[in-house]
């Protein structure tokens, strides 16, 4: 369902795991980045009349319940299949996505599921 070789991953995987103590590993087929929690997944898909739509190129992040409603607006957003009645947010993305943009929508939602230490530790950098 992916590719090492895919240079959007390479760029989402090297701001996810810069985060203290975040790691990768594969789930239902996609990379996922976690710490207790998974704070973020690469690629994702939502069902439109009864067939599924796939989203490879796209980040998965629980943003906060006022910045999903902006999010939501764009034409690159989606809601995930299973995940976005919790909450989350898919993006599509190309190499010419804004990475500043991506990496804080990576960081805050991190935030939301990484345990204080870790967050503090964020926070110290």
């Amino acid at each position: 369902m992916f590719s090492d070789e895919d240079p959007v991953l390479r760029r989402v995987r090297q701001r996810a795991l810069a985060l203290p103590e975040a790691k990768e590993k594969v789930s239902h087929g996609r990379p996922t980045f976690y710490t207790g929690k998974v704070f973020a997944y690469y690629g994702g898909a939502v069902r439109v009349d009864h067939e599924w739509v796939q989203h490879g190129q796209a980040v998965l992040v629980l943003p906060e319940e006022s910045e999903r409603e902006a999010l939501l607006e764009a034409s690159r957003s989606f809601v995930p299949a299973y995940l976005g009645p919790s909450g989350w947010v898919g993006l599509d993305l190309t190499e010419d996505a804004d990475w500043t943009e991506v990496a804080e929508l990576l960081e805050d939602s991190y935030r939301r599921t990484a345990p204080r230490r870790l967050v503090s530790l964020l926070d110290g950098r």
